[in-house]
């Protein structure tokens, strides 16, 4: 039986990351997770580009235009919704999550969901570097583990 296992190396992965500006003051510690996690595992800052976007509603299309390019091994997305007292929270989170699945199904390309989806900022700043890790690390290491499965399959 044969085991097919990606790696951790982005040694000449091209990476694109889409990142949502709202709530920047969380979505800047996921960025520089990915960011470093990425040359930590070999990687080359001139094989990153970031696009930024308003929020993350309008994450999926930009990652969808990034994916048909063709520039880039991995997308990952980095974002952050907050609930609120309204239903908002749950279309904006809900239509970023199913835009991003239907983008990397469509184009081939794996797209990292690194948007956190959370009720309270005590519970974001937990998940962008502290208690709970950081959530652009995790994503980054899955997305390059991806492209690395992807190579072999």
């Amino acid at each position: 039986m044969k085991i097919i296992e990606g790696n951790l190396t982005a040694k000449g992965i091209k990476v694109g990351l889409v990142v949502g500006r709202f709530n920047n003051f969380i979505v800047d510690s996921l960025v520089k997770g990915s960011i470093d996690t990425i040359v930590r595992h070999g990687g080359s800052l001139d094989n990153i580009e970031q696009v930024m976007v308003p929020g993350a509603f309008e994450i999926p299309l930009v990652a969808q235009k990034m994916a048909e390019s063709g520039k880039y091994d991995a997308i990952v997305a980095l974002g952050a919704v907050i609930r609120g007292g309204t239903p908002h929270f749950d279309y904006v989170a809900g239509e970023c999550v199913k835009g991003i699945g239907q983008v990397s199904l469509q184009s081939g390309v794996p797209v990292a969901f690194g948007v956190l989806t959370i009720d309270t900022i005590e519970q974001a700043i937990e998940r962008a570097g502290t208690k709970a890790g950081n959530k652009g690390v995790e994503c980054t290491l899955a997305a390059i583990e991806t492209v690395n499965v992807l190579k072999q399959v």
